[in-house]
């Protein structure tokens, strides 16, 4: 990739915006100091250490870390509970009053909790869970809806030495039986159901049907989630009301002290085919990164902000900036339970108005149907309490980012384009809001401590241009392990460059050390001996005014080898047809080059994601090239592929 003589991404490398961070903000910010990064580079254990220090140990450590690759482990020695970071620390210094969690349920049902409230409320649950039978080690399955409950259990397991793996409420029940099977779970934690658009996803009957085949499940607990919510089960002899065991508990409840290696959860990876991934993470080095990584990256103010993460607790992101990162920096919250476009497309904003939101933390495809719900919608509220911004889960295009900052923030609120994923446990590339001017579609710099390059084939570094990005040395919040299976920890991620981890995706560098995330290598084509990423490619077609999203993939082409074609989703205003399809053809091609044209256009009302809001490129490959779909248990809405394959078919049929 190194050697590429295309002009691949030269547009955006060349990107002429760039934004200083205002110096309003930059004179409060929680780091504008810019020796920063040299300290870190300097000793990056020592940089750790000294984040890991400000949380509440009950022992203090003896080895900052041990590094044997490709297995590292940190502050040994080390004794503490990640439920006492989040909660007892707070309530201690004074600080139980001030409000944890503002929740808004998707019919409007409101609720305020704050830290004293959760941390008794989480001591309960954690009793019931004894009362249960379930100790230290003991796995323990949540599939519930995003309630404050679904925290306090996490939270609640934390406390115990419970080993939890929360499943997002979506998932089907064979996903939900393959993931209890892997990790043997003891104990199913659920709900009788949740909202969802409007209508009521009846968890408690998919939990039956999963638990039917999973004879490591001895109780089922299970919710109720009340405002109308109904379930269709039977229920079992093993089921347990929470309204009957979880009221009845003490509210205190002494925290394990747990080892700074000790698993404390595992999480499972989607949209691949095979057996689920159990990405585990541990107790010590976990909870200094998040700390870390929330404090910094999102300037965090405890007394001052109210902070929205709006990914599900199911996923990393919830895991890491909802409940451990934010609430081990005592920040207040908004949570939830609904979708962004119901009852209407300014949902967000109105629940941004509400509560008066002030870092706000979102995907690029929900800003960019956004984009094209049309501006009216964030323009009808008052987003004045905006003072920075975020977005994870995939490259941004640069005119979303340009949309995000305008429309959103105002232009005045800078913007955190934040890389990492699940195995990595939290942020690894992102700007530092006080420091760092940010160019639209980079990810810009590591994060103090962290170690990152771009490498070639050979895995020798690549200092500008593109290739394999790679993370060089260890960090305290990386994943243990793959449960159950060290073979495939290894191979997945250590084999291809040996010592360096390999997170499967692509980057380029440029003059200025910048990176720019092109998304996972699987996603870059080869045409015509020259390689393309599909996130430039996108980028060039978001870049037209009549685009609101769009996916690129590679297909089969007998001359160049491989061909790119385009789904695009259009923008309010705009309608489809063969002329617009060739306008948008020229204009990849004036942005990027001729080789970069699409040999196709296909308009979509919707594209295949998966519940955590990631296109499946996979599945527009397969439907491209007339496949059989390979897995589909993790999309969000399945109907979307027949209507995709139905479209590609006729097209088929118009070109013959």
């Amino acid at each position: 990739m190194a050697d590429d003589p295309s002009p691949t991404l030269d547009t955006l490398l060349q990107e002429g915006r760039s934004f200083p961070p205002p110096p309003d903000f930059a004179a409060r910010a929680n780091c504008r100091d810019p020796e920063v990064y040299a300290r870190a580079e300097a000793d990056p254990e020592a940089w750790w250490a000294s984040w890991a220090e400000k949380l509440q140990w009950d022992r203090p450590w003896d080895t900052i870390c041990k590094w044997t690759p490709p297995r590292a482990r940190w502050f040994l020695g080390g004794r503490l509970n990640a439920s006492v970071q989040c909660l007892d620390r707070h309530v201690e210094a004074g600080h139980g009053t001030r409000t944890a969690f503002l929740w808004e349920g998707e019919p409007g049902d409101t609720r305020r909790l704050s830290y004293e409230e959760m941390l008794r409320e989480t001591c309960r649950i954690a009793n019931a869970l004894k009362e249960l039978g379930i100790g230290r080690g003991d796995r323990v399955t949540l599939y519930m809806p995003m309630v404050p409950e679904l925290a306090m259990t996490v939270l609640a397991c934390a406390r115990i030495g419970a080993i939890f793996s929360v499943v997002f409420a979506g998932f089907s029940a064979a996903s939900l039986r393959d993931r209890i099977q892997d990790q043997e779970a003891r104990l199913l934690v659920t709900a009788d159901g949740c909202w969802r658009r409007g209508r009521v996803l009846d968890l408690k009957a998919v939990a039956d049907e999963a638990v039917a085949e999973c004879p490591s499940v001895e109780k089922v607990l299970v919710l109720r989630r009340g405002q109308g919510v109904e379930t269709a089960s039977a229920g079992s002899a093993r089921d347990v009301a929470w309204e009957e065991i979880v009221p009845r508990q003490a509210p205190e409840c002494p925290p394990e002290s747990m080892e700074a290696e000790d698993p404390l959860f595992i999480l499972y990876t989607s949209g691949t085919t095979g057996k689920p991934k159990g990405i585990w993470h541990c107790t010590g080095g976990y909870m200094t990164g998040v700390y870390a990584t929330s404090q910094l990256v999102f300037d965090l103010k405890p007394e001052e902000d109210v902070f929205w993460c709006t990914a599900d607790i199911g996923w990393i992101t919830g895991h890491s900036y909802i409940v451990f990162g934010p609430m081990a920096n005592g920040v207040t919250q908004v949570m939830y339970e609904g979708a962004p476009n119901h009852p209407g497309p300014d949902r967000f904003w109105e629940i941004v108005e509400k509560y008066g939101v002030t870092v706000f933390y979102t995907a690029p495809t929900a800003i960019r149907a956004f984009m094209k719900w049309g501006d009216e919608h964030p323009a009808g509220h008052d987003l004045s309490s905006l003072r920075l911004l975020g977005t994870v889960g995939e490259p941004i295009n640069p005119e979303a980012w340009i949309w995000y900052h305008q429309h959103i923030g105002g232009g005045r609120c800078p913007i955190v384009d934040t890389w990492w994923q699940t195995e990595t446990g939290g942020i690894m590339i992102t700007p530092l809001p006080g420091l760092t001017e940010t160019v639209p579609g980079s990810a810009t710099l590591p994060f103090p401590g962290v170690g990152a390059a771009v490498v070639d084939e050979a895995g020798k570094e690549v200092e500008t241009g593109g290739g394999y990005l790679v993370l060089t040395r260890p960090w305290p919040h990386m994943l243990r392990g793959i449960w159950g299976d060290p073979e495939r920890y290894e191979a997945t991620y250590w084999k291809r460059f040996p010592g360096r981890y390999f997170p499967g995706d692509g980057a380029r560098r440029d003059e200025r050390g910048r990176f720019w995330i092109l998304g996972r290598v699987d996603d870059v084509m080869n045409v015509s001996g020259h390689r393309l990423s599909t996130m430039e490619i996108e980028s060039a077609l978001v870049d037209h005014p009549a685009v609101a999203e769009a996916a690129v993939i590679g297909v089969h082409h007998e001359l160049k080898g491989q061909a790119p074609v385009g789904f695009v989703i259009l923008r309010q205003g705009f309608e489809p047809g063969e002329e617009l399809a060739q306008e948008l053809i020229q204009h990849v091609g004036r942005l990027i080059g001729g080789l970069a044209r699409p040999e196709r256009i296909l308009f979509t009302p919707e594209l295949p994601k998966t519940r955590s809001g990631k296109i499946m490129r996979r599945l527009l490959r397969d439907i491209a090239e007339g496949r059989v779909l390979g897995d589909v248990t993790t999309l969000a809405d399945p109907g979307v592929l027949d209507q995709l394959a139905r479209m590609a078919r006729e097209r088929e049929s118009e070109e013959a």
